[in-house]
């Protein structure tokens, strides 16, 4: 209770220096010189239109490129620190449509600090938006650049979609068990090169699954993303899936993160799974 009333007090002051001295200056005809991000894959992608001098600010999740990790923290994705991000003098932060950031932008509002909000939400949407970010920020030529990189990797992806189609399993995470659904890169990802999610027809993005689930479904191809500590407890799941004609005949694969942040890495994702379906072709 005492520091819930602390954290209050903290916030009651920095609205009255705020009163008294004046928001964080925004300069209405420059480009933003100051800029916090509240999401790994926004951090990513003002690394990527060489904007990392002008960072002031990320969450503990900004892991990528290496230098985000050196950057001053502002706390979670959900649970940023107002008190933080006041303290860091901010003329722009940047957010994601997601999670509870809609709420936190309202109290940023409130005290006159300048928001932008990423909408791109899918992987066509991705190309669009970094243009649109690009413009706000004064970089244009860097987020054209960007944005034609993805677009050539996308057109390229759908030139060589697969005649033969394999029934797909992406674990995300083993224990529990939960997979890629639709509305997330890898589901668009996993269809942009013709093959078939098996979790497509989920209720929501990223659905938790029983082993009975994957039994019934039966995929043809098991892809299992990396994560910390992630090897050991995929292991155990695989000997409970042993009965899977994809774990019987070697049809299991792991895969980087590349695919689960809307950012500049989505290429690298989409050549890594690309790969992984011919290399399994291969093996047919």
């Amino acid at each position: 209770m005492r520091g819930r009333t602390l954290q209050g007090a903290l916030i009651a002051l920095a609205a009255l220096a705020l009163f008294f001295c004046g928001a964080p200056a925004v300069d209405a005809g420059g480009a933003p010189q100051r800029i916090i991000s509240l999401a790994p894959n926004l951090t990513e992608i003002l690394f990527a239109l060489g904007l990392e001098d002008r960072i002031v600010g990320v969450t503990t999740f900004c892991d990528a490129p290496e230098e985000a990790k050196r950057k001053p923290k502002i706390g979670g994705m959900s649970t940023p620190s107002l008190e933080a991000i006041l303290a860091a003098k901010p003329d722009l932060v940047v957010v994601n449509t997601d999670g509870n950031q809609r709420e936190f932008e309202k109290r940023l509002r409130a005290f006159r600090i300048k928001t932008y909000v990423f909408t791109a939400r899918r992987i066509h949407d991705l190309p669009a938006a970094i243009r649109e970010m690009g413009a706000v920020l004064e970089v244009r030529e860097n987020a054209d650049r960007l944005a034609r990189e993805i677009e050539t990797a996308l057109a390229t992806m759908t030139e060589k979609r697969r005649l033969s189609s394999r029934r797909i399993l992406y674990i995300v995470w083993p224990e529990p068990l939960i997979v890629a659904g639709p509305g997330t890169a890898v589901h668009d990802a996993i269809s942009l090169i013709g093959q078939k999610n098996i979790a497509a027809q989920a209720p929501m993005a990223y659905p938790k699954y029983s082993l009975e689930e994957v039994l019934r479904r039966s995929p043809d191809i098991i892809i299992i993303g990396k994560g910390h500590g992630i090897g050991e407890v995929s292991e155990k799941l695989l000997k409970r899936l042993r009965s899977v004609p994809a774990v019987q005949g070697g049809h299991v694969y792991y895969m980087s993160d590349n695919l689960y942040r809307l950012g500049p890495r989505l290429v690298k994702g989409l050549e890594e799974l690309s790969g992984i379906v011919d290399r399994d072709a291969a093996k047919r």
